[in-house]
Parts: C-alpha cells; structure tokens; sequence
C-alpha cells in the first residue's frame, strides 16, 4: 500500500523516530520476502526494530510492545516523534492496548503436540481445540498449525482456554496516539499492487534467499519466521511440493489473505483516519493530519 515510503517521507519533514512494526521485518537475513527497505534506504531513514533476531530465534507480541514502549520513551525524553510504521495488528494491539499474561513456551508440551500433529494431523487438534477453547477455534482456520498449537499449549500449561485469558483486565498505552489507515479504495489497485511485488521479489532473488536459509543448521520449515507469507511457499516450492509454476499463484493468493484479515482489523479501528495513496493530494493530507495532531 506504500505506507514505508509515507513514513519515510514524513521523517524527512519531522524529527521523528522510525518504529517498525512487523513480525517478518525483525529477523536477520530474511530481507526479500519482507520487503524490508534495503541498506541504502535504512541508512538515510534507519527503522529501530528490524533485523533484530535470527530467525530461530522467539520473539513475541509482548516482546515487541516491551522494547517499542522503550523505544516511545526514549523519543518523548528526546523532544522527537516516535512513527510507527508496519501492519502486524497484533504488535500494534500488544503495544496501545496491553497484552494478556500468556504463558512462554513449553519445549516438553510443544514437543507433545508436535507428535500429537504428526500422527493426527493438524484439523483433528483444531477439533480439539474446539472442544476445549470453542471462542478461539472459531478465529483460527483448521490449517492454521502456529496459531492452534500455540493455544492448545496455553491451554495445557494453565489449563484455562486462552480466549478468557485474553479477556482479563490489561492496561494499554497512555498516550494521545494517531491512527492512520493506508490503503487504495479500489481492491483492484491493491490486488495489482499486491501481484507486481511478489513478481519484483521473484526477481530479485526470494528462492535464493530461502534456499539460503534452508542450510542453515537452526533453520526449519516449522518455524514461526519460515511460515510467513511468501516464505512458506517458496519453502513449498524448493521442497518440491509444488511447482515453480504455482509458486507465484500461491504466494499472490496468501499475501491477498493477509491483506484481506489486515483490513478486517483496521475497520474495527473506529478512531483510525483512512488515507488512499493513489489520490494526488495524499502526501499533503498525510503531512497536514499529522502537523495537526503535534500542533505544529
């Protein structure tokens, strides 16, 4: 939707701090499928929170509104404007609305459902799971391996379904915070816009990339980082579970249902000012609402 370069361009014009806020964009070596603004760019617009973990490594939503509220301090004590600038919902949710005490990860009870998966398949752990958590289940497709496993196991290490846990009473950010929305109105233009980056990626170079992290000793296609959209597939694709062919229908088709659930959530932010990056007066309506908020 060109939301990275809005946020450049209103750096350029402000003494404000880049925050990026994207589950993909903290990992080391994973640059092309994310997206990530390349070295030249980060060096003229540097973005905290970026290339931050190896991709074996956990990094979680209250890991991220941890070091981001850090990171806002640090901007307020120095007078500057901490931007955030990204679309993980659940980053944005954890950071200004608080986040619930889930528990950390339990190697023995995730090593359970690992082997639970692998005999029974992951649609019988979703069935599972609406047993035990039906709230949850209903938000997650049966496919959707990361996230029901991640439940179940919350649900064994405290033994209450995580859809209560995440009703308990938490507190957000205190802060007067502007939301802006950036997306074109017409789908067509973001489906097409969506295409031509995936085909750019292609390009320059994702298969190579992730046949390059596939060496790597720690690497595995289980992973949270490795399961992000264009990643899965391209690891589908070098695990000859499907053509080169089908490569870029599968990952155009995963990015337009990330798109897809990222809108879902951004019409329920009653408060956020929606902005379409393909009108003629967008940079200064961009540049305009922020000046107001700060009451420059």
């Amino acid at each position: 939707a060109g939301k990275t370069d809005a946020a450049i361009a209103l750096a350029e014009t402000l003494p404000a701090d880049l925050i990026s806020v994207d589950s993909a964009m903290v990992y080391r070596g994973m640059d092309i499928g994310t997206g990530k603004p390349d070295t030249k760019t980060l060096a003229k617009a540097p973005h905290a929170l970026i290339s931050i973990r190896e991709p074996w490594e956990t990094y979680s939503a209250a890991d991220f509104a941890k070091e981001a509220a850090a990171l806002l301090e640090r901007s307020w004590d120095n007078a500057r404007v901490p931007l955030l600038v990204g679309g993980t919902s659940l980053y944005f949710r954890a950071l200004l609305k608080g986040f619930a005490p889930l528990p950390q990860s339990a190697p023995e009870i995730r090593l359970q459902l690992d082997e639970e998966i692998a005999r029974e398949g992951i649609v019988a752990m979703h069935q599972r799971l609406t047993r035990c958590d039906p709230a949850t289940a209903a938000r997650l497709h049966p496919n959707d391996t990361q996230r029901i496993q991640r439940a179940m196991e919350v649900i064994l290490v405290t033994g209450q379904p995580m859809s209560e846990l995440l009703r308990a009473e938490h507190q957000g950010l205190a802060a007067d915070v502007l939301s802006i929305v950036v997306s074109p109105a017409d789908r067509t233009v973001l489906h097409d816009r969506i295409a031509l980056r995936f085909d750019a990626m292609l390009s320059a170079g994702l298969v190579e990339e992730v046949r390059g992290l596939m060496t790597h000793p720690n690497i595995k296609r289980s992973l949270p980082a490795l399961r992000s959209v264009g990643y899965r597939q391209t690891w589908d694709y070098l695990a000859g579970d499907i053509t080169l062919e089908l490569l870029p229908e599968k990952g155009k088709a995963a990015t337009r249902q990330l798109a897809r659930r990222q809108l879902t959530w951004l019409r329920s932010e009653s408060d956020a000012v929606w902005l379409d990056p393909t009108e003629s007066d967008f940079s200064s309506r961009l540049a305009n609402l922020v000046k107001e908020h700060l009451k420059l």
